[in-house]
């Protein structure tokens, strides 16, 4: 004896089917190093002023890195508050890597920051 049942398909999110939910995923952009980086530095920050760490050197602790690489990491947060916000979220800024911004880094005036990564981006286009 055999048995045929009729099978409907499920609708996903807004009436799509689950294969047009899963092929929308496909398009999602990859989350860049220096994207990652920053929202760490961010988390880290956090936990420090928090309590929940006592200092940089015991995130370095837990995190198995060098005191030097957390101060590397963490030195993303002296970056204009702008340019922090464009790492995190404009595609032209992301392909920048964390070595050539450190000269960025170093320097203390926003105004020459934003001039220095201006020109990361054109020498990367």
């Amino acid at each position: 004896m055999e048995v045929t049942l009729p099978v409907r398909q499920r609708r996903g999110e807004g009436g799509k089917t689950p294969d047009a939910h899963a092929h929308s995923l496909c398009r999602i952009q990859r989350i860049t190093r220096i994207t990652r980086l920053l929202a760490l530095a961010i988390k880290f920050e956090d936990m420090v002023n928090r309590g929940e760490v006592h200092d940089y050197a015991d995130l370095a602790r837990l995190g198995y890195v060098t005191r030097a690489r957390l101060t590397q990491i963490m030195n993303l947060l002296l970056l204009a508050p702008d340019i922090q916000e464009a790492l995190l979220i404009s595609q032209k800024e992301r392909g920048i890597p964390e070595r050539r911004l450190r000269a960025a880094i170093r320097e203390v005036n926003w105004v020459t920051q934003r001039v220095l990564l201006s020109e990361l981006i054109r020498g990367a286009a």
